[in-house]
């Protein structure tokens, strides 16, 4: 039996990216870059923009270059993009470009915070940077704030009614929210005003992938593939799609290519792991659950799984670990009390314990929907139990032969005592005295010499005394006597 448990599919998607573009924003002009506008859209009158000095012009073009540069090369040094693009702020601090740039390095990091604070700044200095709006909407929608998104999203298309990405985001709400139809108007009136719009196309797949229509969404993934070959989330869809239809070898060849155009794509990373574990590929999968730890150390599932992917490896006390830092993360993580149990059962010799987290898990995972009764854990509780019994009663026989062997000790020790008492004791000149009340002689002692002196003959035993015979009667056979005179 393997009994190496798996956790079932932990790993949620993550929403859509949310950055608008692949990096931050340029343009080929020698000024800061400029933002894209749809040829139909309504320009919102906005005072005169304070003219950029030629400092900060040329800082900010330099920097755009090394994000080019990093970009090609897939390895991106974000700390030193972020100095470049702080040095052009520092020059001209009128430079919204960098300072919305700078937003999408710190959101790139994590740093919700900070990027929140550098779009709403790049929004002050310039309020048609709408891109700065629509990231601001999606770190709201990431973080379930819906009505916020929706009314920044919505404050967008006030002010560009036009904007395809603005109305692709707010598609994916719609989406989330279930309502396919509103969701699929929006999406098809984003490619209307903006037929490369990847955005719009991820939303359909989805869509179609929640409505289980599989043929519809490869349809619209490969053409998304076919815009934007670059996109690791659009090749990324593709293997999830393949995955639906059961080609898992497909699949993780697409999940391959979407980690070629971005080698830091967590999703992809995650379906591997996934992919790597069922196929008992315990150090490919070791591999993936790295990637995704270093990008989110606190990811609970990840280290669950990073846990199974050292006990298939025989690292028991590594996996332990690991399961230590998921509890600690998500007390509610069931599946660690599982795992734990197996380890301490099967090869930490530890079934009371192990019993123990069996019933945590069943309570746990149970919740108000008991577990099916042909869940492999209850075999597993069954199996430690027995063990548990087995040594209890060993243990019982262990102790009940112990006081056995410590009794038959005190006997024999009592026996040994008695025989002591009935010795006799030794005679003065060294020879044994006979018991009391007997007529034994005393032996003769043994010469100095050494030797024995010969023993002298029993004494002859005395006749018998004769039978006194009648007067008159002779017998005939004896010799004559006189006879007494005597009366």
């Amino acid at each position: 039996m393997n009994w190496t448990t798996r956790t079932m599919r932990l790993f949620p998607l993550l929403v859509a990216t949310s950055l608008v573009a692949a990096g931050c924003t340029s343009s080929t002009a020698a000024g800061p870059a400029a933002t894209a506008k749809s040829p139909t859209a309504r320009t919102v009158k906005e005072a005169p923009a304070a003219p950029i000095s030629n400092t900060a012009k040329a800082k900010f073009e330099d920097a755009v270059k090394s994000f080019d540069t990093q970009k090609k090369a897939k390895a991106f040094d974000y700390p030193a993009l972020e100095r470049k693009f702080k040095s052009a702020l520092e020059s001209d601090a009128n430079l919204a470009e960098a300072e919305y740039n700078l937003g999408v390095i710190a959101e790139r990091q994590g740093n919700l915070t900070e990027a929140k604070a550098r779009y709403k700044a790049a929004l002050t200095k310039k309020p048609s940077l709408r891109q700065a709006s629509e990231n601001l909407a999606v770190i709201e929608q990431n973080a379930g704030n819906v009505a916020g998104s929706v009314a920044l999203y919505q404050e967008v298309l006030q002010r560009y009614p036009d904007d395809a990405q603005s109305r692709a985001r707010l598609a994916e709400i719609y989406r989330q929210q279930n309502d396919h139809d509103k969701a699929m108007e929006l999406s098809r009136g984003a490619l209307m005003r903006d037929p490369a719009s990847t955005t719009a196309l991820k939303v359909m797949i989805r869509s179609y992938l929640d409505r289980k229509q599989l043929s519809m969404a490869k349809l619209v993934a490969m053409r998304g593939v076919k815009l934007d070959g670059s996109d690791p989330e659009l090749h990324h869809l593709v293997g999830v799609i393949q995955l639906r239809e059961g080609d898992s070898d497909s699949a993780r060849v697409s999940f391959k290519k979407a980690l070629e155009a971005r080698d830091d794509y967590v999703p992809s990373h995650v379906a591997l792991a996934q992919l790597s574990l069922d196929a008992e590929d315990y150090p490919g999968a070791e591999e993936h659950l790295r990637r995704i730890l270093q990008a989110d150390g606190k990811n609970a599932v990840a280290h669950l799984n990073l846990g199974l992917a050292y006990k298939g490896q025989g690292q028991y006390d590594k996996a332990m670990q690991e399961y230590d830092e998921a509890e600690k993360l998500d007390a509610e993580l069931a599946a660690v009390s599982l795992n734990r149990a197996i380890i301490l059962h099967k090869v930490k010799d530890a079934p009371e314990r192990a019993v123990e987290l069996y019933k945590k898990y069943i309570a746990m995972a149970g919740g108000d929907v008991a577990l099916s009764a042909e869940s492999p854990v209850f075999g597993l509780l069954r199996e430690a139990e027995a063990i548990v019994g087995a040594k209890r009663e060993a243990s019982m026989a262990e102790q009940q032969a112990k006081k056995m062997e410590e009794l038959q000790k005190q006997q024999q020790a009592q026996m040994q005592a008695a025989e002591k008492k009935q010795a006799p004791a030794p005679a003065p000149n060294g020879g044994a005295v006979a018991p009391a009340g007997g007529t034994g002689t005393t032996a003769q002692a043994t010469p100095a010499g050494g030797s024995t002196p010969p023993q002298a003959p029993p004494p002859e035993p005395a006749p018998a005394p004769r039978e006194k015979k009648s007067a008159g009667t002779a017998d005939p056979s004896e010799p004559g006597e006189p006879e007494d005179d005597l009366l």
